[in-house]
């Protein structure tokens, strides 16, 4: 008796409901978005609607910080090169042998340390 019921009878999923779910979907996840809602507990870096890089095995928001010598650390970490300081971010730290004095040189990150000096480049003087 039961078969008779259900018999000629198949439930196909419409294009338009498809598309009415993917819809809802992204209302969701734009209004989530918009309130900028976790998708894990409030201590862990990861959080949905933001940019995310990773560095090691941990994941960091570049608008904050930054991947150096494999930690996450702050973009405004400085560290000293010679007698200068640098901010660890966005420079580097690159020796310069002068003779007879070892210098160093802070340049623009991503530059070759080997590249001749530029206007961009601060020469610091070795600290004895």
């Amino acid at each position: 008796m039961a078969s008779n019921i259900f018999k000629g009878k198949f439930h196909h999923t419409s294009p338009l409901s498809s598309s009415t779910a993917v819809l809802a979907a992204l209302c969701i996840l734009s209004f989530l978005c918009s309130q900028g809602a976790p998708v894990s507990p409030m201590g862990a870096h990861l959080m949905l609607c933001q940019s995310h890089t990773r560095c090691g095995n941990q994941f960091y928001d570049p608008q904050q910080h930054c991947c150096y010598d494999n930690a996450v650390v702050s973009l405004g970490r400085t560290q000293k090169c010679g007698n200068c300081t640098f901010r660890v971010c966005f420079e580097q730290c690159c020796p310069w042998s002068l003779r007879p004095q070892e210098t160093f040189v802070v340049k623009v990150k991503g530059q070759k340390c080997s590249l001749a000096l530029s206007s961009d480049d601060r020469v610091c003087s070795s600290v004895s």
